[in-house]
């Protein structure tokens, strides 16, 4: 296969790539919304007892782990029937869970209903956050396949923007409960579109044995179906086909590194408000942070995209670990605002920023029998860390630990995190169509083949 036959697409498949990428970019962008907006009522909850109830630092840690513990059940529970009953059914399952219990969560007054209520919208975050990345995966030209999944998960820290700007125009009183009311706004404005315009992967439908239907899709969308084979009792689908030898190890390695990646994700937005503002900045230079942390990764996750797609994601993903560790050690050394500004834009780069190419990492390293299982494992698996980054901050800062330290502690993580990213075995996708790209080097054999020829002829 040339490179101009990885690069050329068709309109029908242009045009359909633009609405999965529409839907579920925009879909992100309110499971972001919700990751950020609970850290920006923190400070509230803290010091107004009449809102739902008298909260502890450490309680207020526990409750933000609550969401975590829902999004490792959602997306572990979408990874277990995923592979099975297709990735349209849990993307349209996964938009109103998430809107009727994020709704719900605004008219919650005590701790206890608040508490639950996070589980349950962790749950649907979970099963859209592990369905996404698939649907990209099954849908995307080889070849730009990172900086689309950069896109759609950009969603996430552009939720967190949006959140943090709401809670600036927003102050005081039961605001808080307008800005969970917010969260509901998918059910109304997004659901419909995805009922009309959201297509199941002819991919996945052929594996399954689908043949017909999938040709028609294919046919209809411009989705090539390739030499993708259905897949037979005899192979192993979801989470068996993880657990098989092929995947086991590598299973294993990518589930730490997405467990590093959110745990620092999740730490640093549910508490770095709290942090800097116990370094003496107000509620609204303690928000900006917020922002700049999100639309560093935004910016920067897009632009590390390109170059997965060009040297491949795994260097690039090891990179932005340690660009992270360098960042939020400098953290440390009480610079000026701006600079400070400009080191926590780095720090989202390099942490949200990386959580979003680990996704589009995880989705082209398995085969569609084991995608959504794949995808699923890391972002299931990977929300331990997730889980333990408000407890871990929230232990830090009930201890009365100085924010150098929870910084230095954060950047050992990243340490982590880059350690065993470059551990993970190389993989290439020959079963399929558009795979045998190496997730290493980011070529595909015939590309491969040219450089080396290039190279032997000098």
């Amino acid at each position: 296969m040339n490179t101009s036959q990885h690069t050329r697409i068709s309109r029908q498949h242009r045009r359909t790539l633009r609405w999965i990428i529409a839907i579920t970019t925009i879909t992100l962008v309110f499971d972001g919304y919700d990751l950020v907006v609970y850290g920006t009522v923190v400070p509230e909850f803290l010091r107004d007892p009449s809102q739902i109830g008298h909260l502890s630092v450490a309680q207020a840690g526990a409750l933000g782990s609550y969401a975590l513990m829902g999004v490792m059940v959602g997306a572990l529970s979408a990874g277990a029937v995923g592979d099975h009953i297709g990735r349209r059914r849990i993307m349209i399952a996964g938009i109103v869970w998430f809107s009727v219990a994020m709704g719900l969560s605004s008219f919650a007054t005590s701790i206890t209903a608040f508490g639950v209520l996070r589980f349950l919208t962790g749950i649907g975050v979970g099963a859209l956050v592990a369905t996404a990345a698939a649907m990209v995966a099954e849908f995307a030209p080889p070849n730009r396949r990172n900086v689309y999944n950069a896109i759609v998960y950009s969603g996430v820290p552009v939720g967190g923007v949006l959140a943090a700007v709401m809670a600036l125009l927003t102050s005081g009183g039961d605001s808080w409960r307008t800005l969970f009311l917010f969260g509901a706004a998918p059910l109304v404005v997004l659901l419909p579109v995805t009922l009309l315009r959201l297509p199941e992967s002819p991919k996945w439908l052929l594996a399954r044995g689908h043949t017909e239907r999938a040709r028609a899709l294919s046919s209809r969308t411009g989705i090539a179906l390739g030499e993708s084979a259905r897949t037979t009792g005899a192979e192993k689908v979801g989470f068996a086909a993880l657990a098989s030898r092929r995947y086991a190890l590598p299973t294993v390695l990518l589930g730490l590194m997405s467990c590093s990646g959110l745990l620092l994700t999740y730490a640093l937005n549910t508490w770095l408000p709290e942090i800097m503002g116990q370094s003496g900045f107000g509620k609204s230079y303690s928000l900006v942070f917020l922002l700049a942390l999100n639309g560093g990764a935004v910016i920067g996750g897009v632009l590390a995209s390109r170059a997965a797609d060009r040297t491949g994601p795994q260097r690039v993903i090891t990179s932005t670990f340690v660009l992270a560790a360098f960042s939020l050690m400098l953290l440390t050394l009480g610079l000026p605002l701006g600079a400070l500004l400009a080191l926590v834009a780095v720090a989202g780069i390099g942490t949200i920023g990386t959580q979003v190419l680990v996704y589009g990492f995880v989705a082209n390293y398995y085969d569609t029998h084991a995608r959504a299982a794949g995808v699923a494992w890391c972002a299931g698996f990977g929300r331990l860390g997730g889980i333990g980054g408000p407890l871990v901050g929230g232990a830090l800062v009930s201890a009365g630990v100085s924010p150098h330290r929870a910084f230095f502690a954060f950047a050992g993580v990243a340490v982590l995190g880059a350690l065993v990213t470059l551990f993970v075995p190389r993989q290439s996708q020959s079963t399929e169509e558009d795979a045998g790209t190496d997730l290493v080097t980011g070529r595909s054999p015939s590309e491969a083949a040219r450089v080396l020829a290039c190279e032997s002829s000098r």
